[in-house]
This record gives C-alpha cells, sequence and structure tokens, in this order.
C-alpha cells in the first residue's frame, strides 16, 4: 500500500530531525523542540486515519519520537550523572527511517549522547573542563590558570561526592525497580488467585447445569409417560361409559312396553 502524504511528510520531518539531533547544537537551540512536538501531532493524526500503514510501522514511528522527545528531557537535566542514567532508559530505533541508512539514525544519535555524556562525567570527576585542562569547581570556574595547593584536597572531596551521589541514584533507582518487581508479582500473585478462583466457580457452575439438565430430561420424559398413561386410561373410560349408556338404553327399549 503506498504511503499518504501525512506519512511522507512525517518522514521527512523525522529525518530532519534526526540529522539536528546528530548535529552539535547550541544551548538555545529551540527549533527541535517544536519539530518533535510536530512530530507527535502528526503521529496521532497518522494513527486516527482509515488508511494507516502497518502496526509494526506505526509502533517503529512512535519508539523513534518518544525516544527524541526523551532525549531532549535528558539534555535538560543538571547533572551530566543524571543525564547519564536517563540516557540509559531511552529505546532508539530498530529500522533505518530511509533506505540509505544501514543503521538506524536514532541509534547512532543514542551512540553519540552517551559517548559524550560519559566524558562530561570523566571531566566532571577529575575536574577538568573539555580541553582537559583542571579546574577547581566542577559547576563554578574561578578563572585562576594554575593551580593552588589545595586543588588537589579539594578535587577528592568533589570526586567523592560525585561518586556518592551517583551511587545513591543507583541505588535510588534499584530499590524502585526491585518496588516495582514486588508489585508486579504481589500483583499477578493476587490475579492468578481471583483467575484460578472465577475457573472453580465456573467449573461448579457449569456442572450443576449439566446435573440441572439432565434432571429435566428425565422429569421431561416422565411427564411425558404420566400424560400418555392418563389420556389413555381417560379415552378407555370414556368409551366404555358410552357403551354402557348405549346398552342400556337399547335393553330398556326393549323392556318397557310400548305405549298405546
Amino acid at each position: 500500500m503506498a504511503a499518504s502524504r501525512l506519512e511522507l511528510n512525517l518522514v521527512r520531518l523525522l529525518c530532519r530531525c534526526e540529522v539536528m539531533a546528530a548535529e552539535k547544537r547550541d544551548p538555545d537551540e529551540w527549533r527541535l523542540e517544536k519539530y518533535v512536538g510536530a512530530l507527535e501531532d502528526m503521529l496521532q493524526a497518522l494513527k486516527a486515519q482509515a488508511s494507516k500503514p502497518a502496526s509494526e510501522v506505526i509502533n517503529e514511528y512512535s519508539r523513534k519520537v518518544d525516544f527524541l522527545k526523551g532525549m531532549l528531557q535528558a539534555e535538560k537535566l543538571t547533572s551530566s550523572s543524571e543525564k547519564a542514567l536517563a540516557n540509559q532508559f531511552l529505546a532508539p530505533g530498530r529500522v533505518p527511517t530511509t533506505a540509505r541508512e544501514r543503521i538506524p539514525a536514532t541509534k547512532t544519535v543514542h551512540l553519540q549522547s552517551r559517548a559524550r555524556y560519559t566524558n562530561e562525567m570523566r571531566d566532571e570527576l577529575l575536574g577538568t573542563d573539555s580541553a582537559g585542562e583542571p579546574e577547581l569547581d566542577v559547576r563554578k570556574r574561578t578563572g585562576v590558570a594554575g593551580p593552588r595547593p589545595g586543588n588537589e584536597k579539594q578535587s577528592a572531596a568533589e570526586l567523592d561526592l560525585v561518586l556518592q551521589r551517583h551511587q545513591s541514584l543507583q541505588e535510588k533507582l534499584a530499590e524502585e525497580m526491585l518496588g516495582l518487581a514486588r508489585s508486579l508479582k504481589t500483583n499477578t500473585l493476587a490475579a492468578q488467585s481471583v483467575i484460578k478462583k472465577d475457573n472453580q466457580t465456573l467449573s461448579h457452575s457449569l456442572k450443576m447445569a449439566d446435573q440441572n439438565l439432565e434432571k429435566l430430561k428425565t422429569e421431561s420424559e416422565r411427564l411425558e409417560q404420566h400424560t400418555q398413561k392418563s389420556v389413555n386410561w381417560l379415552l378407555w373410560a370414556m368409551l366404555i361409559i358410552v357403551c354402557f349408556i348405549f346398552i342400556s338404553m337399547i335393553l330398556f327399549i326393549r323392556i318397557m312396553p310400548k305405549l298405546k
């Protein structure tokens, strides 16, 4: 089935967004966010169409749009460790958008962003900027060219602080995942128990229905037999009464003299 005009526009805009996401952008760049919002609207309109593509194609479009949206949200985080953690949960597309791509562009963008956030974390941990020069603070630059005697202790303290923060984030995430797993297990066991009880109730109801049906058939047969017997006896009784009356009338006529 040929692609509709809306689908073609969506693919073109999606390719444009993937190219912009792969490029280095200024912090004040706003076009990509607007383009992703337009992609969401076009995707919803495409899902509402009567002649929409296959469900696998729709899911792939949704996967790529969600990836771009999640990437923009990750870039808005303040800490590089938070960005790297959020980047790990992003799922890029599995199929290339165009036939010219060998590898999905979203997957390439995912790898690039992961490498960039890893470098930022390394620079933050080592106390260096993007050029590899030492700095006194991770978030605040003092403008002093050379290191001071207290820089090593300060860098070690900052390194411990960042490591502790990263470890606490990982522990919090592990606790949340463990809680979700326990909740899912509890809900699954509860649903399994309810389904088991419903199956038992349904089996009992079916068994009772079969028994009632057998009893109904038996009672119906007995009632039919009883009705047939009653009709036969009544018929024979009526015949006997009619015959008796007929014979009595003949005898009465024969015995009684005729009136003169």
